[in-house]
């Protein structure tokens, strides 16, 4: 179900306009209660109930008045509103049925001026290969815990149109995805993360201002599309190949750790080499270029040997 208004029998709660359009913590619970909504674990769900919160996010992603923005899992609105206020256009990706069915009357009854301005897919974020409207420029999300980064991940490569990034996700992730090389959590992540943009730790937030209140912490991760793409033959496919299995076995040097991907640990000591790494290195110690020059030479042993 796509566009600005799906029709579903779920009537705003809150209709009494109010100084500020924003969701406090009333508002939130008064909305939840409505609907019969508790958040759940199943879904990572924990709603934002912090105005100066979702105001500090729009801040700190530079939404801009052109932006189009993409929102995943927007819940009961606290963030949607905030970004409505600062971006030409918000389209919201809900995958639960009830709040998918509320969002687009809350938005009509707290920001009536914004409500055309205003689009909502209800759909499964991971199942998304287009959007209604202009081709997005931003996404700006809180994340559930439990599918942050494939959902990340899957907007990036879906949506090339998108240029700036900002997702609050479980503070644990967030240094992951901003994890240089070398670094002890410096994985998958960071490295597919990596092929896409320049990414960074953005900033803090506390647990109080969820509801209800996460038993972890929570970071903002910044992602600044690369301008040119990285200049390599192999494909996004092919990378992540190694990648995962570099990755797979982290402890073992890329040798052992390649054999599978590569055939025998010799081809993969042959696509190491002829790729300028050290057979003896380990993944976490490779940059994103390093793995795209990898998956390059995975045939270096046979382009050695000649034809058979």
């Amino acid at each position: 179900m796509t566009g600005a208004y799906p029709r579903a029998p779920y009537p705003c709660p809150v209709t009494s306009p109010t100084p500020d359009a924003l969701l406090g913590p009333a508002d939130v619970r008064e909305l939840a209660a409505a609907l019969g909504v508790r958040p759940t674990k199943q879904r990572g769900q924990n709603f934002v109930i912090d105005a100066n919160t979702v105001r500090r996010i729009v801040r700190t992603a530079e939404v801009r008045p052109d932006d189009v923005v993409v929102e995943v899992g927007p819940g009961l609105g606290s963030l949607t509103l905030a970004l409505l206020e600062a971006a030409d256009r918000v389209t919201a990706v809900e995958i639960d049925d009830v709040l998918a069915g509320a969002l687009p009357a809350t938005v009509a009854a707290r920001m009536p001026e914004r409500a055309d301005r205003f689009a909502l897919v209800h759909s499964d974020a991971l199942h998304v290969t287009e959007l209604p409207g202009p081709a997005p420029t931003a996404l700006v999300a809180n994340l559930p815990y439990n599918v942050a980064v494939p959902v990340l991940l899957h907007m990036l490569e879906t949506f090339p149109s998108i240029e700036r990034t900002l997702v609050m996700v479980q503070s644990e992730v967030a240094d992951r995805l901003a994890a240089a090389p070398g670094s002890k959590v410096y994985g998958v992540p960071s490295v597919k993360a990596n092929w896409y943009a320049e990414v960074k730790r953005a900033g803090a937030i506390g647990r109080t201002v969820f509801w209800p209140a996460p038993n972890v912490d929570s970071g903002l991760v910044s992602l600044v599309r690369r301008a040119e793409p990285l200049k390599t033959t192999a494909t996004r496919r092919e990378v992540f190949a190694v990648v995962d299995a570099a990755f797979a076995q982290r402890r073992k040097t890329l040798r052992a750790a390649l054999a599978g991907w590569a055939g025998s640990a010799a081809a993969a000591e042959a696509a190491l080499v002829a790729a300028g790494v050290s057979p003896q290195a380990r993944g976490e110690s490779l940059t994103v270029e390093e793995f795209a020059r990898i998956a390059e030479h995975k045939d270096a042993e046979h382009k050695e040997q000649g034809p058979q």
